[in-house]
């Protein structure tokens, strides 16, 4: 029977590992996916050892990430090992989302596949927030502050649900302790959902830039994929490894570098750069309430885009006008991520506003609408 199931797990394996047919015509892009899943893996190793050494009290917690890069062997690499892997984590994962978005990969009948992807980024981004308080510097702290507030704008529920996260009625040691909890399990439903999402990507294979039927066109995943995705491991290490030794802090704030201080405010509170367009749609929208409900009705747009845009081609070869609107949107994100590093002055707040908007429209009305036209004139 033992003998029976090591047969059967070697057999799932070959089925979706080496044997997978795999268009033959994708390019680099799609070694996004595999990269992402690679990371998740590095950074749960890293933060299993990093929490070997760390202490969940506010009065030991920025003193424990000290020691360990001052005291223990090789810690100052683990700490930034798993500081920078959360960066890079982002870009690869970021990256693998817009390359999905342009090429509608989450068109029907894969929208289970694109579903399952948001839901992980919103859960990535949790994860990394309350990762991001741990360090238990002035960033953190603040960042903490202003963020976990805006729970408190969710009607009815909102206080006692910032309450439970505080632990109490304001940012202190069970807040650490709770924050600490759930760093350490999120990343293991992660793996999970990563390995429903791939499941259901096996389900009815991968697209390919063409965006057409290519199942009489296909390769062993493991025959010539593999090598490709190797080589871009290769490259991506190469640039990770630069990242910690030669500038590990430049992906940081030095303020992080400051025990936190519930007395003293930062002149400028900023988030990890991977959270800056969010926090500029935040900051861009006076009304705190709708704020925060203008960033979850970005996450709602991702989730209900293969049933909002329904378009016959995936291939922006064939979308002309669809091409072009989508480097907007990719200039769009860079503007509104440099202006959530901004001071907030008139003209920042103008231009986020500007970005923000041009944001919504293009997922609330312009997909939708060249969807619906696209499939008219096909029809036609």
């Amino acid at each position: 029977m033992r003998l029976h199931n090591r047969i059967q797990v070697l057999n799932l394996l070959n089925s979706h590992l080496a044997i997978y047919p795999t268009p033959l015509n994708l390019n680099w892009s799609w070694s996004w996916g595999s990269l992402s899943g690679l990371v998740l893996a590095s950074q749960i190793v890293t933060g299993i050892l990093l929490a070997m050494h760390y202490v969940g009290h506010v009065d030991h917690a920025f003193a424990s990430v000290q020691h360990l890069m001052v005291d223990v062997p090789s810690g100052v690499i683990l700490r930034y090992t798993h500081a920078n892997g959360a960066s890079l984590f982002f870009t690869v994962v970021y990256l693998h989302v817009l390359r999905g978005l342009y090429y509608s990969s989450g068109n029907q009948p894969r929208e289970i596949v694109w579903i399952s992807g948001v839901v992980i980024l919103l859960l990535m981004v949790i994860t990394a927030f309350i990762g991001y308080v741990l360090p238990w510097g002035q960033m953190s702290f603040w960042g903490a502050t202003v963020i976990t507030s805006l729970v408190t704008t969710i009607p009815i529920v909102g206080k006692q649900i910032v309450f439970w996260l505080w632990g109490g009625f304001s940012i202190d040691h069970p807040t650490l302790n709770r924050f600490y909890s759930l760093h350490y399990t999120l990343p293991f439903v992660l793996a999970g959902l990563s390995i429903f999402h791939i499941a259901a990507l096996h389900q009815y294979g991968s697209t390919n830039p063409l965006g057409i039927n290519t199942q009489s066109s296909t390769i062993h995943f493991g025959i010539y994929f593999l090598s490709k995705d190797l080589l871009a491991l290769l490259f991506f290490l190469l640039v990770f490894a630069i990242l910690v030794f030669f500038y590990p802090e430049y992906l940081g704030h030095p303020d992080n570098l400051i025990p936190a201080n519930p007395y003293s405010t930062p002149q400028h509170i900023v988030p990890e750069w991977y959270f800056l367009w969010v926090y500029a749609i935040l900051r861009s929208i006076p009304n705190k309430a709708m704020g925060f409900v203008g960033v979850l009705l970005v996450f709602a747009c991702l989730i209900a885009l293969p049933f909002i845009s329904v378009v016959q081609v995936g291939s922006p070869r064939f979308r002309i006008i669809y091409e072009r609107l989508f480097w907007i949107l990719v200039a769009d994100l860079f503007l509104l991520t440099w202006v959530g590093a901004q001071e907030i002055m008139p003209s920042t707040v103008l231009l986020g506003q500007v970005c923000t908007v041009i944001l919504f429209v293009y997922l609330l009305i312009i997909l939708p609408f060249l969807g619906w036209l696209e499939t008219a004139l096909v029809l036609a």
